[in-house]
């Protein structure tokens, strides 16, 4: 793909391999690789707190009745949960991903809007910290589910909600500053010879994410907003007795909410994408119908978010619309599944650990997607609706899909990153744990709500006590399975065996032409696509 020698790539006379010291190179920082590192730090932080909440939702569940934290608390932690893992753990991880290896993939020299890029992190702990600190108010956090429903976020929400309101407008604009980077890093730095479609398969699916968050977080800014007005002055957007509409609240989320799924799912999509025909040997099949596949995707979830809200009443015509819009949007989806199996057909494969959770990716999402397809129908939704069915459709998405692909994604370039192999038999033990434990966690869950479990409920029938005695074994162990890989990545970071400036035989792509670890300014001289 390039002419030039790791060498020359990484390096120039002029020692631009120099980096500062100390606490102030974090705090200033306007390098792509130091700004990534602190992405993927914060989010595996926050990753570890979610995950803390999601076993005290557990601990309570393990039996009938209340166990451990009154009802209200639970409801805490249960908002609190869904708050912290999408906007702190799963997108932040992407955008750590994005900052490191677009500019490499593209031979960008940087982002290019550094300056902003340093500014879009560090708002970002603040965000967090004041929505932690809201559950130590007095009446606690925000307790009305991490899709805050009006009346439940108006008008019998807690004192706190204005803390929550502008947490989430701080990231918000976090995900708008960072998207911008993207496009324009995007679009004006990629390296000469490198047209649209010659781009990794990575650089396409966040360039397309990058439209969808500039598209939706202003909806959701907007939904925010008018929540704070209703509770603290005066307004009645959403109130009845006012002349407001409740259910208008649930048609401005969901707007946001379905392209948001698009949003923590697409680049998954480019990671498997990447990693799949690195270990098959084998260019990935019908490159060019993956990208018009992503776009698809991007184009139809505008048209999919009234499918959350088939119980409201809607006329039986919009239930029809929407029914059948959700289920197209799997045949660009399919198309994606089959091509990787495609790419696999008849490959030399090897199973290192990048690829057994690309490989548990395809295979969970996909349960997952076909979950999605039996929600999607109008009739039966009615049975599944705000269910553990749910709860369990959108956990293999967002865990086994998203969080799945974010390790495959760290086990594949942790060697380009730091310069080191990690231990290959700690890496295992993390898949085969992570594996074993995620579907005694999830996959019961679908016949809890089968059989009529509501979700955010901190007791239920005694009929229901087996399985929620299984799921919670379930998710103690997927939970202290993540230590495993807290352990692998300081001992990588720390030292191991030195790793090759391509340590897997099948890899291509630009990033695979600088030295291991890849230095701290790459690209000074843009390289030639053939």
């Amino acid at each position: 793909m390039t002419d030039m020698t790791p060498d020359q790539v990484g390096h120039d006379d002029h020692d631009h391999d120099h980096k500062p010291r100390g606490l102030m190179r974090w705090l200033l920082t306007t390098n792509h690789k130091d700004i990534g590192t602190m992405y993927l730090v914060f989010s595996f932080t926050m990753f570890l707190v979610g995950g803390a909440m999601a076993l005290i939702i557990r601990a309570e569940l393990f039996q009938p009745g209340l166990q451990l934290v009154d009802p209200n608390f639970f409801n805490q932690m249960t908002t609190v949960h869904g708050l912290i893992m999408v906007f702190g753990a799963v997108m932040p991880a992407f955008t750590g991903l994005a900052n490191w290896m677009v500019p490499m993939m593209i031979g960008a020299p940087d982002m290019a809007l550094p300056r902003m890029n340093n500014w879009s992190f560090w708002i970002l702990p603040f965000a967090f910290f004041m929505l932690l600190m809201s559950l130590f108010m007095e009446g606690g956090g925000p307790n009305f589910g991490w899709t805050f429903y009006a009346p439940l976020s108006t008008t019998y929400s807690p004192d706190s909600t204005a803390l929550f309101v502008f947490a989430v407008h701080i990231m918000g604009i976090s995900s708008i500053m960072g998207a911008i980077n993207v496009i324009v890093t995007i679009m004006n730095l990629r390296a000469p010879g490198m047209t649209y479609m010659k781009m990794p398969l990575f650089v396409w699916t966040w360039f397309i994410t990058a439209f969808l968050l500039i598209a939706v977080m202003p909806v959701l800014a907007g939904a925010v907003t008018m929540v704070l007005t209703d509770k603290y002055f005066g307004t009645s957007f959403f109130d009845a007795a006012g002349g407001g509409d409740p259910v208008m609240f649930q048609h401005i989320f969901w707007f946001f909410g379905h392209p948001e799924v698009y949003i923590m799912i697409l680049p998954s999509f480019g990671i498997v994408s990447a990693i799949i025909p690195a270990f098959a040997r084998k260019p990935l099949f019908g490159y060019a119908s993956m990208v018009y596949a992503t776009a698809s995707i991007a184009g139809l979830s505008f048209v999919v978010w009234a499918h959350h809200m088939f119980t409201t009443g809607m006329p039986v015509f919009a239930e029809l619309f929407f029914m059948y819009c959700t289920m197209l949007i799997s045949v660009p989806t399919g198309v994606k599944v089959f091509n990787w199996v495609a790419t696999m057909w008849r490959g030399s494969m090897t199973f290192e650990t990048p690829m057994l959770f690309a490989l548990a990716f395809i295979v969970l999402f996909t349960i997952g997607g076909f979950s999605g397809l039996m929600l999607a129908i109008t009739p039966v939704d009615f049975q599944y609706h705000d269910t553990y069915f749910v709860v369990a459709h959108f956990h293999y998405v967002l865990v086994s899909g998203a969080i799945f692909s974010i390790m495959a994604a760290a086990y594949y370039w942790l060697p380009k990153w730091t310069g080191h192999m990690y231990n290959q038999k700690l890496a295992n033990w993390h898949f085969w744990c992570s594996l074993i434990s995620v579907n005694i966690l999830f996959f019961p869950m679908h016949f809890l709500g089968l059989a009529g479990m509501p979700r955010r409920i901190p007791d239920y029938a005694l009929q229901f006590a087996d399985i929620n005695a299984i799921v919670s074994v379930g998710a103690f162990l997927f939970g202290f399975s993540q230590l495993i890989f807290l352990v692998l990545v300081v001992k990588c970071a720390r030292g191991g065996d030195p790793a090759p400036a391509k340590p897997w035989d099948g890899a291509e792509g630009l990033e695979w032409t600088v030295p291991s670890p890849a230095p701290y300014h790459t690209f000074s001289t843009p390289p030639k696509i053939d």
